[in-house]
Protein backbone atom coordinates (compact mmCIF):
# COMPACT_ATOMS: atom_id res chain seq x y z
CA UNK A 1 0.00 0.00 0.00
CA UNK A 2 0.63 3.68 -0.54
CA UNK A 3 -0.48 7.28 -0.07
CA UNK A 4 -1.93 7.98 -3.50
CA UNK A 5 -3.27 11.81 -2.49
CA UNK A 6 -5.00 14.30 -0.51
CA UNK A 7 -7.99 15.98 -1.68
CA UNK A 8 -8.43 19.81 -0.94
CA UNK A 9 -12.01 21.09 -1.88
CA UNK A 10 -11.34 25.21 -3.12
CA UNK A 11 -13.63 27.61 -3.83
CA UNK A 12 -11.57 28.82 -6.94
CA UNK A 13 -9.88 26.42 -9.26
CA UNK A 14 -7.61 28.49 -11.18
CA UNK A 15 -6.35 30.58 -8.43
CA UNK A 16 -5.28 27.56 -6.47
CA UNK A 17 -3.48 25.97 -9.32
CA UNK A 18 -1.86 29.21 -9.90
CA UNK A 19 -0.86 29.29 -6.18
CA UNK A 20 0.13 25.21 -6.35
CA UNK A 21 2.49 25.79 -9.24
CA UNK A 22 3.72 29.08 -9.93
CA UNK A 23 4.13 29.30 -5.80
CA UNK A 24 4.92 26.32 -4.46
CA UNK A 25 6.62 25.03 -7.82
CA UNK A 26 4.40 22.13 -8.11
CA UNK A 27 3.00 20.62 -11.90
CA UNK A 28 -0.57 20.53 -13.05
CA UNK A 29 -0.73 16.75 -13.39
CA UNK A 30 -4.17 16.27 -14.64
CA UNK A 31 -7.39 18.21 -14.87
CA UNK A 32 -10.61 16.54 -15.55
CA UNK A 33 -14.27 18.35 -15.65
CA UNK A 34 -17.38 16.52 -14.26
CA UNK A 35 -20.49 18.66 -16.09
CA UNK A 36 -22.88 16.33 -14.68
CA UNK A 37 -21.66 16.40 -11.18
CA UNK A 38 -20.77 19.96 -11.52
CA UNK A 39 -17.19 19.95 -10.29
CA UNK A 40 -13.60 19.65 -11.61
CA UNK A 41 -10.75 17.37 -10.42
CA UNK A 42 -7.32 19.11 -10.74
CA UNK A 43 -4.16 16.86 -9.71
CA UNK A 44 -0.80 18.65 -8.87
CA UNK A 45 2.77 17.80 -7.37
CA UNK A 46 6.24 17.58 -7.70
CA UNK A 47 6.28 13.95 -9.26
CA UNK A 48 4.17 11.99 -11.16
CA UNK A 49 1.69 10.10 -9.30
CA UNK A 50 2.63 7.13 -9.89
CA UNK A 51 5.95 7.98 -8.20
CA UNK A 52 4.58 9.58 -4.88
CA UNK A 53 1.85 11.28 -3.42
CA UNK A 54 -0.48 14.27 -4.99
CA UNK A 55 -2.82 17.21 -4.13
CA UNK A 56 -6.21 16.58 -5.44
CA UNK A 57 -7.55 19.56 -5.66
CA UNK A 58 -11.40 19.26 -5.88
CA UNK A 59 -14.00 22.41 -7.08
CA UNK A 60 -17.66 22.11 -6.67
CA UNK A 61 -18.83 24.29 -9.45
CA UNK A 62 -21.53 26.10 -7.21
CA UNK A 63 -19.51 26.52 -3.65
CA UNK A 64 -17.35 29.55 -3.80
CA UNK A 65 -15.65 28.61 -0.34
CA UNK A 66 -15.57 26.34 2.38
CA UNK A 67 -15.39 26.40 6.29
CA UNK A 68 -11.36 24.87 7.38
CA UNK A 69 -12.63 23.67 10.43
CA UNK A 70 -10.18 22.50 13.29
CA UNK A 71 -9.41 19.20 12.25
CA UNK A 72 -7.18 19.52 9.49
CA UNK A 73 -3.82 20.30 10.50
CA UNK A 74 -1.30 20.77 6.75
CA UNK A 75 0.25 19.50 4.37
CA UNK A 76 4.34 18.91 4.53
CA UNK A 77 6.59 19.71 1.78
CA UNK A 78 10.85 18.79 2.14
CA UNK A 79 12.90 21.85 1.02
CA UNK A 80 16.46 22.34 1.06
CA UNK A 81 16.52 25.98 3.28
CA UNK A 82 13.22 27.33 4.75
CA UNK A 83 14.47 30.52 4.77
CA UNK A 84 15.29 30.73 1.52
CA UNK A 85 11.90 29.14 0.36
CA UNK A 86 9.72 31.63 2.17
CA UNK A 87 11.77 34.59 0.36
CA UNK A 88 11.07 32.84 -3.07
CA UNK A 89 7.13 31.99 -2.10
CA UNK A 90 6.60 35.57 -0.66
CA UNK A 91 8.38 37.10 -3.90
CA UNK A 92 5.97 34.91 -6.39
CA UNK A 93 3.02 36.29 -4.04
CA UNK A 94 3.08 33.32 -1.65
CA UNK A 95 1.53 34.21 2.06
CA UNK A 96 4.11 33.52 5.18
CA UNK A 97 2.29 33.01 7.90
CA UNK A 98 5.55 31.65 9.84
CA UNK A 99 8.59 32.39 8.98
CA UNK A 100 11.56 29.87 9.05
CA UNK A 101 13.20 29.00 12.44
CA UNK A 102 13.78 25.70 14.57
CA UNK A 103 10.53 24.28 15.86
CA UNK A 104 9.23 24.89 19.29
CA UNK A 105 10.91 22.86 21.75
CA UNK A 106 13.30 21.62 18.49
CA UNK A 107 16.30 22.00 16.13
CA UNK A 108 14.14 21.04 13.02
CA UNK A 109 14.10 24.42 10.72
CA UNK A 110 10.26 25.03 9.79
CA UNK A 111 7.94 27.13 8.03
CA UNK A 112 4.67 27.65 6.78
CA UNK A 113 2.95 29.55 4.09
CA UNK A 114 -0.93 29.18 3.63
CA UNK A 115 -3.09 28.86 0.37
CA UNK A 116 -5.57 30.92 -1.35
CA UNK A 117 -8.35 28.75 0.70
CA UNK A 118 -6.35 29.34 3.93
CA UNK A 119 -4.70 25.68 3.82
CA UNK A 120 -1.33 25.67 5.41
CA UNK A 121 1.58 24.21 4.16
CA UNK A 122 5.05 23.36 6.41
CA UNK A 123 7.72 23.70 4.64
CA UNK A 124 10.63 21.22 6.44
CA UNK A 125 14.04 21.96 5.66
CA UNK A 126 15.77 18.87 4.97
CA UNK A 127 19.34 19.23 3.25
Amino acid sequence: MRLLHTMLRVGDLDRSIAFYTEVLGMRLLRRQDYPEGRFTLAFVGYQDEAEGAVIELTHNWDTTAYDLGNGFGHLAVAVPDAYAACDAIRARGGKVVREAGPMKHGTTVIAFVEDPDGYRIELIQRP
